[in-house]
């Protein structure tokens, strides 16, 4: 028997003023998945968080998350999901311990103290729990972030940007723990802006202005992306980009170290645009686009819902 995903809504809607923020999306998640939600800022990723969960409702659309209706069943949806806000919301006057027991008293759990000295360890907070918040690093005010989210062992994690500002090792040492999670049964969906992070994923969306433009694993988006990449190596490879980000139907040119990184969606128009700087000593070699060369290209092709507005 095919259990039901644990996300599964119909375009949705949100508008401000003249605005629609989120304009029509559907989007399906199975339990225990990690999909990756990426989007420049403004594309309506934090907007569409909230409205999964429960804290903004719809303007348009239907939809359940975790068995309940989104809008008929607001609180039953809040009271089974975490979710982790872009900026830190605890408080920064209470120690580590102080702010989970805070958090814990907010929905009432039983056993409060075993629960609390249980998330302090999984987390690794348990010898820094009497030290003041608002002392940590940022690093450190991630884990107890998710610590407070999971207290109330939810089945739906939805974290916006978590790791915006924190170093390399802690980020791996989260997303570790997101996939440990995930290994339990806990559905999550997360925004970022790394492409590393949005490998590690399950699976990706990808928002650009309201409307979801691609949705699939990591293989998948590339492949349905129909782009070509050449890549140039040799002396000066490098310092081309700017000859040829404005070439007719070149959607990104970036030099990567000492090297330079073409796409376009047309390969006849990516050949003739390098056509021109093929010299002696620079190699061109035809290879896959990345993730990043495909998100630059569905921003490309996005209309910015501001401007529309």
């Amino acid at each position: 028997m095919i259990a039901d995903p644990a996300i599964d809504v119909k375009g949705l809607v949100k508008v401000y003023g003249t605005r629609t923020v989120v304009d029509h999306v559907d989007l399906t998640i199975a339990t225990g998945r990690v999909c990756g939600f990426l989007g420049p800022n403004g594309s309506g990723k934090t907007t569409t968080l909230r409205m999964i969960c429960g804290l903004l409702t719809p303007d348009g659309g239907t939809g359940r998350c975790l068995g309940h209706d989104i809008i008929a069943e607001r609180d039953a949806v809040k009271r089974q999901a975490g979710y982790m806000t872009q900026r830190f919301g605890l408080y920064e006057d209470l120690t580590i311990r102080e702010n989970l027991d805070f958090v814990g008293r907010l929905y009432r759990l039983n056993n409060l103290r075993g629960r609390v000295d249980q998330s302090l360890e999984r987390l690794g907070l348990a010898t820094r729990q009497h030290q003041l918040t608002g002392s940590l690093s940022g690093g450190w005010k991630q884990r107890l972030a998710l610590a407070a989210c999971v207290l109330h062992e939810p089945k739906l994690l939805l974290l916006d940007e978590p790791t915006a500002g924190v170093d390399p090792k802690a980020r791996r040492a989260f997303w570790d723990e997101i996939h440990a999670l995930a290994a339990q049964g806990i559905t999550v969906l997360v925004s970022t802006h790394y492409m590393d992070e949005a490998e590690r994923c399950h699976e990706i969306a990808y928002i650009a202005y309201g409307k979801l433009m691609a949705r699939g694993t990591t293989e998948e988006v590339i492949r349905q992306s129909g782009l070509f990449a050449m890549v140039a190596t040799g002396a000066g490879a490098d310092r081309l980009a700017p000859m040829l980000r404005d070439a007719p139907g070149i959607t990104a040119a970036a030099a990567f170290g000492a090297t330079l990184h073409v796409c376009s969606p047309d390969r006849e128009a990516l050949m003739r645009a390098i056509d021109p700087l093929r010299r002696d000593g620079l190699q061109w070699d035809e290879a896959a686009p990345t993730l990043e060369d495909v998100f630059i290209h569905l921003m490309g092709q996005a209309q910015d819902n501001a401007m529309a507005a």
